[in-house]
């Protein structure tokens, strides 16, 4: 089949070389995905186990790229859905390898807000929207801080994922704030 350009024609080929080329790197990826599981089998390591979070990544990933080659507006809510499932699969990536499953009492600051803000940064930043790069950097660093902060209290004080400092934490946080407020009455004391 041809179609008429100003040029001449084009015939259709290119549609079928597309074709060939997704042949391709899936045929290429059914083989390296049963090479792993292969080597797994022969190594006794659970691939499959370790890897599951990748079910989730890889569509995340799918609708962030799509999201980058939409036109219009219609990309922006596709890419902060992308960059939500993108991150849900990457924490449970983590989880998963680490066995910290106990992080999800502060990992949710990972998802919103900050992923949502990474995937404005991104697609503001491919699609040449300023403000959307801002809106993005704002949203990314509150959720960075959030989770900063909750790890460090989830963590440190409470200890849910064994890292606490245990039953030290209530005692070492009444004396830090003692001191704090002896050295503030202290300071307004001396002042003439």
């Amino acid at each position: 089949m041809t179609v008429p350009t100003e040029t001449g024609s084009v015939s259709g080929g290119g549609s079928r070389r597309g074709g060939q080329v997704a042949s391709l790197v899936f045929g290429a990826a059914f083989i390296l995905f049963g090479l792993l599981l292969l080597a797994g089998q022969l190594l006794h390591i659970n691939f499959l186990g370790l890897l599951w979070p990748f079910f989730i990544i890889v569509p995340g990933v799918a609708l962030f790229l799509a999201a980058l080659l939409a036109s219009g507006k219609g990309g922006e809510p596709l890419a902060i859905f992308g960059s939500i499932i993108t991150m849900v699969g990457a924490i449970l990536l983590f989880q998963n390898v680490t066995g910290l499953w106990a992080m999800w009492a502060y990992a949710w600051a990972l998802i919103a807000p900050t992923s949502i803000g990474l995937g404005l940064l991104l697609w503001g930043a491919v699609k040449g929207r300023q403000d959307k790069v801002k809106e993005g950097l704002n949203l990314a660093g509150t959720g960075l801080v959030i989770f900063l902060v909750a790890g460090a209290f989830f963590e440190l004080v409470l200890g849910v994922s064994g890292f606490g400092l245990g039953s030290l934490a209530l005692p070492l946080l009444l004396i830090g704030l003692g001191v704090i407020l002896v050295l503030v009455n202290l300071v307004r004391w001396l002042r003439p």
